[in-house]
């Protein structure tokens, strides 16, 4: 039968998960547990998913998974982001239309419709995704945003907004995209700035009362048209100074930068003598009632430009206020879709952003322009469609959130972040600077603002559920009353005031007010009591990091306005996935890696761990198939081989595991539990922390060991003919470790867990209890002494590498100077490096010497003029104290009858070790391996190539482990000799029982050998 792949296999144990219930039986199986609980972010599910996708949902599942096998109650809904412009502008580019004007010609009713069709468009690839993963959510039963049930609950917490004063109307600057043709929030222009690099422009503003100019300084060009003040510092000094004819006006500090060498000060002035000075504006496009004066502003500094700001209102949150502040007049040049309007004769209809250009060549011809200069600086761009923003007057609803900072700081402080920094770093320094939400969106596909006002007195009602709406009603509602866009217009209020008519105002939300509304509107709290009660607060919110001013932002805003409570106990914030180059991914680049093609090539288990082992998901991610490619290849594989090594030789020998039958322990087995359970007790302490990585990686290097040494070091006991109490105790460790490590790993590789569990136990690993340490078994001691073993196999092999010497070949001899005991250990290190003999000592005396020498470098300043006279003692220093700087690291020393302290920083070290022995050291373990070869051992080391070469040929062959075969062998009689000088040594290392000599070959499968520069040739028969 062909083996089943790893995707074979993962896709049998989705079945098994789905026919028997298991995600369900393992939330069914702690419903009288304490409750754990997780909240989901709400994807959108008319995109695709990527590997940041994939981090995010893994570390979920992780955790999830974990704190169930830990006994909690981790319910774990699934929901859709359903709301929004990237679902409006999908469906613009479906319907071939673009803009506002187009939406209502098409029919907003209709495109609403088209909104809610779209938004499942990639659900089955979602789901696919998320259910190849191995990530467990109930996908069955999503909270969905566009339902009438969140709807209503969104509507509450607003209601609540509006009922505190929090909720107002505002007319002021706010970032805009023109291409969406709507407003953003703070929180969201946080999370599309780029750096670029913008033309800035110092201009000429001419004084209408004398023949001076102020230099004005913009970095926005486009704005010029609608200049309305100048805006100088009251306290700053300004100097009038005089180039090529012309007097310039201009902050006195950077006089230097700005003008030219030869350029001459006139005079010194404040500020605040300019103020109400007129100027003739640069352009003439909009004649205006009060304004193209000089204006005091704090905000103006001296750090760059001139030290005099150009204002236009409309554009940037300082102009507007200042205008305002000032009682000058509003002028806006820009329509909605952020190109000139007609007023800009020579620009109209122009997108502003490509209009600097135009701008600065316009000033020039007016001789207007003093110096042009490209700037990088960062700008802001839509997060949703990629659009440059512009900071554009508007009238907006918003929430004082400012009022509440003390309040979201309060509730900040409470909170766990991983990583630690971002709590008072990125997230705090944005809570410190938090400004009022912008929460209403002119656009058509969210959830309508629940805020109806009186076209007459201006009364405003905001209900807080159906029922409300539906009292306050002019007209009789339908019971299923589509609460969206159009329809949600259609309702007419009388005002409780006046008694006329009350519209809604026709906004709609912010759909980071949905998401941040979701641990209360996924229950449909308050219309529904209890499930919210057991799931609030979360004890976990995992996302990515650019989530920081997004889904947690809105979370504890949201949390903030409602309860005045955190919605959260613990933040994960997770790094970005980058390239392998450490460039961010897109397909536009051809370097994004698709998690769908990952899994079908590598499986969900390695995709998974390549995720977890490889660095700490808080940080930037390099990724690269390369290194999923090396978690199977590494990790599954040497999991999997480890298993079937098991599997192999209990079904070779009938072993069925029986706790009552413990076998007879060895030190080997002793260690190997020990090293077992200390591995549980870290990885317990680290995923308490949330420590993902270093768990991982400690379940990696049990895994290493069990395959690399214990089952190395136990081969000869699983071969051993019988069923003696040794081997039964080799089996029922590996079976206790194979058991233990699939519970261990469940969470994060399920797949290849279940696989083996189930196997083991034919139950699933995931209704078990993760496993917890028994500190009986663990011996600290005897672990360290095993490490110290295999550094010493380790120091032989380097030895053996340098020298070129296989381990095929047998040495004479190793000497280990050590302090500690090894001496039970001989047998596992000759073995392993394949010596005859070993010697323990102390000292290496007589094998090899060390010469010390004064290493000036360092020893001079220490010792300034007695260093030649330490030089000379350093020559002739004797033996013991010799040893004691080497051990100790230090040494007192008597110099002209003065003391002082010598370390081995001091001095330069040379080791010289006798012929024919060649020396490694680390730490405090030292070896030495005899490298020279006898006749002897050159003979034996032949033989043994040959049991290699007759190894890989049983394989090859597929013989049955356990069966002996006859060899058949034609060559020269001095080959012949020297396999039956070893003839003992062949049959037990390959299970073979006749070795006969013959002259000739009847069958056709010779395998032929080149035997101590012989040629052979011999042949397998099975007995």
């Amino acid at each position: 039968m062909e083996k089943e792949t790893m995707q074979q296999r993962e896709q049998r144990i989705r079945l098994f998960w789905t026919a028997s219930n298991i995600f369900e039986k393992s939330i069914k199986n702690r419903q009288e547990s304490t409750p754990f609980v997780f909240y989901e972010g709400p994807p959108t599910a008319n995109g695709l998913p990527h590997v940041g996708h994939a981090l995010g949902r893994t570390v979920k599942d992780v955790v999830a998974r974990y704190k169930t096998m830990q006994g909690f109650l981790v319910e774990r809904k699934a929901g859709w982001d359903t709301h929004g412009l990237p679902v409006e502008l999908g469906v613009e580019k479906q319907l071939g239309i673009s803009g506002k004007q187009e939406i209502e010609s098409y029919g907003i009713g209709q495109f609403v419709e088209k909104c809610k069709e779209s938004v499942f468009t990639y659900e089955k690839i979602w789901r696919a995704f998320t259910e190849e993963l191995g990530y467990w959510v109930d996908l069955d039963s999503p909270y969905l945003t566009l339902s009438n049930e969140y709807i209503e609950s969104v509507w509450n917490i607003l209601s609540k907004v509006h009922q505190d004063k929090l909720l107002y109307k505002g007319h002021r600057v706010s970032p805009y995209c023109p291409s969406c043709q709507t407003s953003l929030s703070s929180h969201e222009v946080a999370q599309g700035y780029k750096d670029v690099k913008d033309l800035s422009a110092t201009v000429k503003f001419k004084r209408t009362d004398c023949n001076e100019f102020f230099l004005g300084w913009t970095t926005t060009p486009w704005t010029l048209p609608a200049n309305v003040a100048l805006a100088m510092h009251s306290d700053l000094t300004y100097v009038k100074a005089e180039q090529n004819g012309e007097t310039y006006i201009v902050a006195k500090s950077l006089v230097s930068k700005i003008l030219d060498s030869e350029a001459k000060i006139i005079s010194e002035h404040k500020g605040i003598e300019f103020e109400g000075v007129a100027y003739h504006p640069p352009f003439n496009y909009v004649k205006i009632e009060k304004g193209h004066i000089v204006v005091m502003a704090d905000y103006v500094t001296e750090t760059s430009g001139t030290g005099i700001v150009h204002i236009a209102p409309a554009y940037g949150e300082d102009d507007y206020r200042t205008v305002t502040q000032n009682d000058l007049s509003f002028v806006n040049v820009v329509n909605q879709q952020g190109r000139y309007t007609e007023a800009v004769s020579d620009l109209a209809g122009q997108f502003v952003k490509d209009c600097d250009v135009e701008i600065i060549k316009l000033l020039a011809n007016s001789n207007l322009l003093f110096h042009k200069e490209k700037n990088e600086h960062s700008y802001p761009y839509c997060w949703r469609c990629d659009s440059p923003l512009l900071y554009y007057a508007n009238d907006s609803w918003f929430i004082k959130m400012s009022s509440l900072k003390t309040k979201l700081l309060e509730n900040n402080a409470t909170v766990t972040w991983y990583p630690e920094h971002i709590k008072e770093g990125r997230f705090g320094n944005f809570l410190e600077n938090v400004v009022d939400w912008n929460i209403s969106r002119n656009r058509y596909w969210g959830t309508p603002l629940n805020v109806w006002i009186c076209t007459s007195c201006g009364h405003e009602e905001a209900p807080e559920s159906i029922e409300k709406l539906k009292s306050l009603a002019m007209k009789s509602l339908p019971e299923n009353l589509e609460l969206h866009k159009p329809y949600i217009d259609e309702v007419i209020f009388s005002c409780p005031v006046c008694q006329d008519e009350m519209k809604r105002t026709s906004e709609v939300i912010d759909v980071w007010f949905d998401s941040g509304s979701m641990p209360f509107a996924q229950h449909h709290y308050p219309f529904e009591l209890e499930a919210f009660k057991k799931q609030f607060p979360a004890d976990v919110v995992i996302e990515g990091i650019d989530q920081t001013r997004g889904f947690f932002y809105s979370l504890l805003a949201v949390s903030a306005l409602y309860t005045g409570r955190a919605p959260y106990k613990n933040v994960l914030s997770l790094g970005h996935v980058l390239d392998e180059h450490g460039q961010k991914m897109s397909k536009s680049k051809g370097n994004a890696l698709d998690p769908l093609e990952l899994m079908h090539d590598y499986g969900a288990d390695a995709l998974r761990w390549a995720l977890l082992v490889d660095s700490s998901p808080w940080n930037p991610k390099r990724f690269s198939t390369k290194i999923v490619q090396e978690a199977k290849s590494k990790f599954l594989d040497t999991l999997e081989n480890t298993f079937s090594f098991y599997h192999l030789y209990a079904s070779i020998d009938g072993y069925k595991f029986n706790s009552t039958l413990p076998g007879k322990q060895t030190k080997m087995d002793e260690w190997m539990l020990s090293r077992l359970h200390s591995t549980i007790d870290k990885v317990t302490t680290f995923m308490d922390d949330y420590q993902f990585t270093q768990s991982s990686r400690e379940i990696a290097k049990l895994i290493d060991d069990v395959s690399n040494w214990y089952i190395r070091r136990s081969r000869q006991r699983f071969w051993a003919s019988g069923f003696s109490e040794d081997k039964r105790a080799a089996f029922n460790t590996l079976h206790e470790v194979l058991s233990t490590v699939c519970k261990l790993l469940a969470p994060f590789t399920p797949f290849i867990a279940e696989h083996i569990y189930m196997q083991l136990h034919d139950e699933s690993v995931h209704l078990q209890d993760y496993p917890k340490p028994n500190k009986v078994v663990i011996n600290d001691s005897l672990e360290q002494e095993m490490k110290d073993v295999v550094k010493i196999v380790e120091l032989g092999r380097s030895i053996r590498n340098a020298e070129s010497l296989k381990v095929k070949q047998p040495l004479a001899e190793m000497v280990i100077c050590s302090n500690g005991h090894f001496d039970a250990y001989q047998s596992i290190i000759q073995d392993e490096l394949n010596v005859k003999k070993i010697h323990w000592t102390e000292n290496l005396a007589g094998l090899a010497d060390v010469s010390l020498k004064l290493n000036f470098k360092t020893a001079g300043a220490v010792f300034g003029k007695h260093v030649n006279d330490l030089k000379k003692y350093v020559e002739n220093i004797s033996l013991n104290e010799k040893e004691t700087l080497i051990s100790e690291g230090k040494l007192e020393v008597q110099l002209s009858g003065q003391s002082f302290k010598l370390d081995k920083t001091h001095v330069l070290t040379e080791t010289h070790v006798k012929d024919g022995y060649t020396l490694a050291k680390e730490g405090t373990l030292t070896v030495l391996l005899c490298t020279q070869l006898t006749r002897e051992l050159i003979d034996e080391g032949y033989i043994r190539d040959f049991i290699r070469c007759i190894q890989d040929n049983r394989k090859k062959f597929k013989y049955p482990i356990e069966q002996y075969i006859d060899l058949h062998i034609l060559c020269t009689s001095e080959c012949q000799e020297l396999i039956v000088k070893f003839i003992k040594l062949i049959k037990a290392s390959v299970l073979v029982q006749d070795i006969v000599f013959v002259s000739t070959f009847d069958s056709q499968h010779v395998i032929k050998y080149e035997l101590d520069k012989n040629s052979l040739e011999f042949t397998m028969n099975l007995k």
